[in-house]
Protein backbone atom coordinates (compact mmCIF):
# COMPACT_ATOMS: atom_id res chain seq x y z
CA UNK A 1 0.00 0.00 0.00
CA UNK A 2 2.63 2.50 0.78
CA UNK A 3 4.04 1.63 -2.70
CA UNK A 4 0.95 2.76 -4.13
CA UNK A 5 0.58 6.16 -1.95
CA UNK A 6 4.06 6.87 -3.25
CA UNK A 7 3.10 6.37 -6.94
CA UNK A 8 -0.11 8.04 -6.91
CA UNK A 9 1.32 11.20 -4.87
CA UNK A 10 3.97 11.66 -7.78
CA UNK A 11 1.23 11.10 -10.39
CA UNK A 12 -0.72 14.21 -8.57
CA UNK A 13 2.67 16.35 -8.56
CA UNK A 14 3.32 15.13 -11.55
CA UNK A 15 0.11 16.36 -13.05
CA UNK A 16 -0.06 19.40 -11.03
CA UNK A 17 3.31 20.64 -12.46
CA UNK A 18 2.25 19.70 -16.30
CA UNK A 19 -1.08 21.06 -16.58
CA UNK A 20 -0.93 23.55 -14.16
CA UNK A 21 -4.70 22.90 -11.93
CA UNK A 22 -5.34 23.66 -7.85
CA UNK A 23 -5.94 21.04 -6.04
CA UNK A 24 -9.75 23.05 -5.95
CA UNK A 25 -9.99 22.27 -9.72
CA UNK A 26 -8.92 17.95 -9.51
CA UNK A 27 -9.70 16.00 -12.40
CA UNK A 28 -9.33 12.47 -11.34
CA UNK A 29 -9.01 11.36 -15.31
CA UNK A 30 -5.66 13.21 -15.41
CA UNK A 31 -4.42 12.17 -12.15
CA UNK A 32 -5.11 8.54 -13.36
CA UNK A 33 -3.80 9.01 -16.53
CA UNK A 34 -0.49 10.09 -15.29
CA UNK A 35 0.07 7.48 -12.69
CA UNK A 36 -0.81 4.97 -15.42
CA UNK A 37 1.49 6.17 -17.89
CA UNK A 38 4.63 6.46 -15.04
CA UNK A 39 3.45 2.50 -14.58
CA UNK A 40 4.10 1.78 -17.99
CA UNK A 41 7.13 3.52 -18.30
CA UNK A 42 8.76 2.46 -14.83
CA UNK A 43 7.53 -1.43 -14.47
CA UNK A 44 9.54 -2.40 -18.28
CA UNK A 45 12.43 -0.18 -17.43
CA UNK A 46 13.61 0.01 -13.79
CA UNK A 47 11.36 -3.23 -12.99
CA UNK A 48 8.60 -1.79 -10.81
CA UNK A 49 6.92 1.60 -10.24
CA UNK A 50 9.09 4.38 -8.26
CA UNK A 51 6.81 3.41 -5.27
CA UNK A 52 7.11 -0.35 -5.71
CA UNK A 53 11.00 0.25 -6.00
CA UNK A 54 11.28 2.46 -2.75
CA UNK A 55 9.41 -0.57 -1.05
CA UNK A 56 11.60 -3.00 -2.05
CA UNK A 57 9.24 -4.78 -4.70
CA UNK A 58 9.01 -5.46 -8.53
CA UNK A 59 7.22 -6.98 -10.96
CA UNK A 60 7.95 -9.54 -12.77
CA UNK A 61 6.45 -12.25 -15.42
CA UNK A 62 5.04 -15.58 -13.82
CA UNK A 63 6.83 -17.37 -17.03
CA UNK A 64 10.06 -15.85 -15.67
CA UNK A 65 12.40 -13.14 -18.19
CA UNK A 66 11.49 -9.58 -19.15
CA UNK A 67 8.22 -8.04 -18.60
CA UNK A 68 7.99 -6.73 -21.51
CA UNK A 69 6.27 -3.72 -22.99
CA UNK A 70 2.40 -5.25 -23.09
CA UNK A 71 2.16 -6.38 -19.87
CA UNK A 72 2.99 -2.94 -18.09
CA UNK A 73 0.23 -1.30 -20.20
CA UNK A 74 -2.57 -4.46 -19.50
CA UNK A 75 -1.87 -4.56 -16.09
CA UNK A 76 -1.85 -0.46 -15.56
CA UNK A 77 -4.88 0.34 -17.52
CA UNK A 78 -6.66 -2.38 -14.84
CA UNK A 79 -5.09 -0.90 -11.74
CA UNK A 80 -6.08 2.45 -13.17
CA UNK A 81 -9.62 1.32 -13.17
CA UNK A 82 -9.10 0.67 -9.39
CA UNK A 83 -11.95 -2.36 -9.46
CA UNK A 84 -9.59 -5.76 -10.58
CA UNK A 85 -7.09 -4.22 -7.75
CA UNK A 86 -9.79 -5.29 -4.88
CA UNK A 87 -10.58 -8.61 -6.87
CA UNK A 88 -7.78 -11.30 -5.55
CA UNK A 89 -7.14 -14.83 -5.56
CA UNK A 90 -5.67 -17.62 -2.75
CA UNK A 91 -2.01 -16.44 -3.65
CA UNK A 92 -2.78 -12.48 -2.83
CA UNK A 93 -2.44 -11.95 -6.87
CA UNK A 94 -4.66 -8.52 -8.02
CA UNK A 95 -6.77 -9.64 -11.00
CA UNK A 96 -4.88 -6.74 -13.04
CA UNK A 97 -1.77 -9.10 -12.18
CA UNK A 98 -3.73 -12.18 -13.35
CA UNK A 99 -4.79 -10.88 -16.23
CA UNK A 100 -1.21 -9.66 -17.44
CA UNK A 101 0.64 -12.45 -16.03
CA UNK A 102 2.38 -10.39 -13.46
CA UNK A 103 3.16 -10.51 -9.88
CA UNK A 104 4.80 -8.49 -7.00
CA UNK A 105 7.72 -9.85 -5.57
CA UNK A 106 10.37 -8.56 -2.79
CA UNK A 107 13.85 -7.90 -4.50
Amino acid sequence: MLGLLIDYALAMALAFAVFRYTFLDYNGFVVTGTYVLLQVLFIPTIGGSIGHRLVGLRVIPLAGGWVGPWRPIVRSVLLGLAFPALVWDSDQRGFHDKVAGTVLVRG
